[in-house]
């Protein structure tokens, strides 16, 4: 029987999914490199990983010519060393699609918290230091007639430009890598500097990678307007938090909402500190309903992987020279 490794449990019903078609084993928490490499080394034909599950040459070269997929619970794929498992024939799936609209919400919120300073707002009422409505009392940002500026145009960027919309935000963006659909035909393309010079709140929505790594840092917020808010909820490395910190601390912005960070889970020195910084433990796909998707794609993978097919949102269908042969039946879903 073919043998599917968690490191985490999942949602149902990936786990009663798996199990009718292998024999399936939990670790339970996000083990350290050896931990993960003994445990695959020990016989895994699809390995179903983590964000934060470092899918490493050791981890892929224990799985000794067996391992044929690793079917990762999240978009992201940072923590697998992708030309190791190339190399080794081993496909990498990811689970694209299913949480743009809870990331895009998220992304609204964090948005909406620092424009508003509704955190700072709570933080007053339960400490009890509320003295009475003043006319010029933590004013914020009316996103009626705000530039927002959205770096990267993709999914998730479409759909907080949407969302922005309807509080009557004008919207302009960088990085979109196709044309854009109808409705957002309003939307104004515009290069990175001119992007961050322009807005009064810039949204990141772009994978990591070389040209993206700390595409946020001293240089590009000072480009931003003085009261301008950062918000990310895409890939923590893509600001430098560092550079991020004394920003807040210097007033060079005016704020920052952040799910993301650079050293996960651990936010920068100095960065919890911040006042004028919101932060949330990442939430971005933090909803029941996406959460069981993201599980069911995750799931969808690894089946189709034993059945000797090609998941459709393999990231590296290279690794695959030949058809590997069936261990199970299609998976009648």
């Amino acid at each position: 029987m073919p043998k599917v490794l968690l490191t985490l449990p999942l949602p149902q019903p990936a786990p009663q999914w798996l199990g009718d078609a292998a024999e399936v084993s939990v670790i339970g928490h996000i083990p350290s490199e050896p931990e993960l490499a003994t445990a695959v080394a020990e016989g895994v034909d699809v390995l179903c990983a983590q964000l934060r599950d470092p899918v490493t040459s050791r981890v892929l070269e224990a799985g000794k010519g067996r391992l044929r997929a690793v079917s990762l619970y999240a978009v992201g794929y940072n923590n697998v060393d992708m030309v190791a498992a190339t190399s080794r024939g081993v496909i990498v799936t990811n689970t694209p699609g299913v949480l743009t609209d809870a990331t895009a919400d998220c992304a609204m919120g964090l948005l909406l918290a620092c424009a508003r300073r509704i955190v700072e707002g709570n933080t007053v009422m339960h400490t009890g230091h509320f003295e009475g409505w003043e006319p010029d009392y933590m004013l914020g940002l009316e996103l009626k007639g705000a530039t927002l500026g959205i770096i990267g145009m993709g999914r998730i960027g479409q759909a907080v430009a949407r969302r922005a919309r309807a509080f009557g935000m004008n919207i302009v963006y960088a990085g979109a890598k196709k044309e854009l659909p109808p409705d957002l035909a309003d939307a104004r393309p515009l290069p990175l500097e001119e992007l961050l010079a322009a807005s009064d709140v810039v949204s990141l929505h772009v994978p990591l990678a070389e040209d993206t790594y700390h595409m946020i840092n001293a240089r590009t917020l000072a480009l931003m307007k003085r009261n301008a808010i950062l918000v990310n909820t895409s890939r923590g490395p893509v600001v430098d938090e560092e550079d991020l910190v004394t920003a807040l601390r210097e007033n060079i912005i005016g704020g920052a909402g952040l799910d993301v960070y650079e050293s996960e889970p651990r936010p920068a020195p100095g960065l919890i500190e911040c006042e004028n910084a919101v932060l949330t433990p990442h939430l971005g796909s933090a909803t029941t309903q996406t959460r069981r998707a993201m599980a069911e794609l995750c799931a969808r993978n690894a089946l189709a992987a034993l059945a000797g097919e090609l998941p459709k949102n393999t990231l590296n269908p290279r690794a695959w020279k030949k058809t590997p042969p069936p261990l199970i039946k299609p998976f009648p879903f």
